[in-house]
């Protein structure tokens, strides 16, 4: 090998950025949908109604170039109960470590004033933050220009970058401008990796989309999954989940006329994880009443996969020390 293939292999590798970045903004401004199209699959659930997503998720997106560790976030709202407080505690804690903040801002519903709460986030916390200004396939030019002129005036952004997380318009440039500004260093995850959250949380996460998606609007807020049972077989994985909701009249809105709804539910959300995991899958579902669950600690640290997977390896660690006794 000569000694200038050497050099250029070598500027190569130092050039590789990785790092993580802070998908931060209000609810419905279409955080999911940009971390599922930048990731190239579905690790976040999507739905019109605000606050779905309620845990952080780490969506990997491997390039030549560099790796970029996005973390989705709960949309940024007042926390009015427990589980509320609990999500933006999550937005708190996603901002730990980070390299990038990410901002994102509906451009179709903020016009023409920056958005303050944002704005106070970016100051907090004092490193590189790019804002991605989301939907502007629905907002003409002449409108756009003044929101980025009130951006720019507020705050100095290492970029705006205006997108269509749905569409994919502006979505390269968004992930060049990220690249830019992580540090040098090598890869945190394989390069096949694309999230670390638990499939066992993706397929709850499934069920309750689709439940949102085909209920009315009083349940989604009031509704949980909890997956009681996750077993894979080489020819089956087999999933027993529990909705809980706050009153009975959810209950059989979500259960429907003679189980119609329920059975709905479970038709999408079975036929959506078997493109996802590509297995065949046999799904159970109970609908459980479960007054103020919202406010219950405990029942809120089952919603919590970060909670339960530092508790399995607690409860590990702790029979490794038994048996070494």
């Amino acid at each position: 090998m000569s000694e200038g293939m050497g050099t250029k292999k070598a500027e190569a590798k130092r050039k590789f950025r990785a790092g993580f970045v802070a998908v931060i903004g209000r609810p419905n401004a279409g955080k999911s949908t940009l971390v599922n199209r930048l990731v190239g699959q579905k690790i976040a659930i999507v739905t019109s109604k605000p606050q779905t997503t309620r845990n952080r998720i780490q969506g990997i997106v491997s390039k030549p170039g560099g790796q970029i560790v996005f973390i989705d976030t709960p949309g940024l709202h007042d926390g009015t109960t427990a589980l509320n407080r609990q999500m933006m505690r999550e937005v708190a804690a996603a901002l730990e470590g980070i390299d990038v903040l990410l901002l994102m801002v509906d451009a179709s519903r903020t016009l023409p004033h920056a958005d303050s709460l944002l704005v106070d986030r970016a100051q907090r916390f004092g490193g590189k933050t790019i804002l991605a200004l989301n939907k502007v396939d629905r907002v003409p030019k002449p409108k756009l220009l003044p929101l980025i002129e009130a951006f720019h005036r507020v705050f100095p952004f290492a970029a705006i970058v205006p997108i269509s997380a749905l569409k994919g318009e502006g979505c390269d440039a968004l992930v060049q401008e990220v690249l830019k500004n992580l540090p040098e260093g090598e890869p945190y995850f394989a390069e096949d990796e694309v999230t670390d959250q638990p499939e066992r949380f993706l397929a709850g996460e499934i069920v309750r989309e689709k439940a949102i998606r085909l209920t009315y609007h009083e349940v989604p807020h009031a509704l949980s999954v909890i997956i009681d049972k996750y077993e894979e077989t080489p020819r089956l994985l087999r999933i027993h989940a529990t909705l809980n909701v706050e009153r009975d009249s959810q209950k059989k809105i979500l259960i429907g006329h003679k189980g119609e709804m329920l059975k709905k539910v479970g038709t999408e959300a079975r036929t959506e994880l078997e493109k996802l995991l590509g297995t065949k899958i046999f799904l159970e579902m109970f609908v459980k009443v479960v007054p103020d669950w919202r406010e219950n600690p405990m029942h809120l640290r089952e919603l919590d996969w970060h909670a339960q997977l530092e508790a399995l390896a607690e409860d590990q660690g702790a029979g490794e020390e038994e048996s070494d006794a």
